[in-house]
């Protein structure tokens, strides 16, 4: 980039592992491969794996420890209540101009994502967002769509949209400036999730832009993930917590955008709530007419089971027995 020496880094990669032996090498190796003309930096915050993937990542670090910046955790941060790990270990220490993030059960398709999406924030520095699609991988029995497509062609995301959008963005393709992270709301360290808050101060501070390319892999199903354990216990009590959780970010979030944001924030929260009654076939709210917008939004495969599952009980407990049954083979 011109302008910048080459001493200078241009994009600090964020990637928080845990028990991702697995997958890590995948998700370093992917990152290494980056075809860019400027400098870049690997943060990878391990919370104290059992199950070797420090190891792994150490040994990245001594073969590339002018990229590889490891923090190998000796105790388990997230179990201290610590939720937001990128904010609390790894934001602080990043060098880069940009911030990248992704998963280390996750990673990057393309060797020239990098450059795409620095090139695109540096000719355009009131976009604070910079999003692509990505490719959805199975691990195990989970059932979902094959990609995360959020829109249809390049375009800009207007900051409104970015708050109140009826499909996620995968964190493996985000893209923001460093400045953004400098000091965080309250509404980023009171959030279950890391992805949300970041994508709310994007909004915030300026806006956002899609590339229709998938750039990067989503797994979907992995052992330990925040999806995987969400689902596992008290699973109504846990979404019912994890909406609360919710409605105080976005609370929080109007708050500090002085209403900027109510109308998005307000529909957001009631989408939140809505999921959570899906993914606990609460079927009187889910057919609620107030809700009608969300429910549409949904995939007509999830609508197709919701239906299913409410008209046909039986039937929806047979189709997915033999379902299970196939993917265990």
């Amino acid at each position: 980039m011109s302008g910048y020496s080459d001493s200078t880094i241009m994009a600090s990669i964020n990637c928080v592992t845990y028990n991702h032996a697995t997958y890590i090498r995948q998700a370093l190796d992917s990152f290494l491969m980056q075809k860019t003309n400027f400098e870049y930096e690997i943060l990878v915050h391990d919370d104290a794996s059992n199950d070797g993937t420090g190891e792994i990542i150490k040994e990245y670090a001594e073969k590339y420890p002018d990229k590889i910046k490891p923090l190998i955790q000796t105790e388990n941060q997230y179990s201290q209540g610590i939720d937001n790990i990128s904010g609390a270990f790894n934001f602080p220490r990043a060098r880069g101009k940009y911030i990248f993030m992704c998963d280390g059960d996750d990673y990057w398709i393309s060797p020239d994502k990098l450059q795409k999406q620095v090139d695109y924030m540096e000719a355009h520095p009131e976009c604070t967002l910079c999003i692509h699609s990505a490719k959805i991988e199975l691990v195990g029995k989970a059932v979902t769509e094959g990609q995360m497509r959020p829109y249809r062609g390049n375009r800009i995301i207007t900051p409104e949209e970015i708050v109140d959008k009826s499909s996620g963005y995968a964190m493996s393709s985000m893209a923001f400036p460093a400045r953004l992270v400098k000091e965080l709301p309250d509404y980023y360290v009171d959030c279950p999730v890391g992805d949300t808050p970041l994508q709310m101060m994007a909004a915030a501070a300026g806006y956002g832009y899609y590339m229709d390319q998938p750039m990067s892999a989503y797994r979907v199903g992995v052992a330990g993930s925040w999806t995987v354990e969400g689902k596992s216990g008290d699973y109504r009590k846990k979404q019912q917590l994890y909406c609360e959780r919710m409605k105080k970010v976005y609370e929080e979030f109007d708050i500090a955008t002085n209403g900027r944001f109510h109308k998005a924030s307000e529909s957001a929260m009631k989408r939140t709530y809505y999921h959570t009654m899906v993914n606990t076939r609460q079927f009187k709210e889910i057919v609620n007419p107030e809700y009608r917008r969300y429910y549409k939004e949904l995939t007509p495969r999830t609508r197709f089971f919701i239906q299913l599952q409410s008209r046909a009980p039986w039937l929806y407990k047979a189709l997915r027995r033999i379902f299970l049954e196939k993917n265990k083979k």
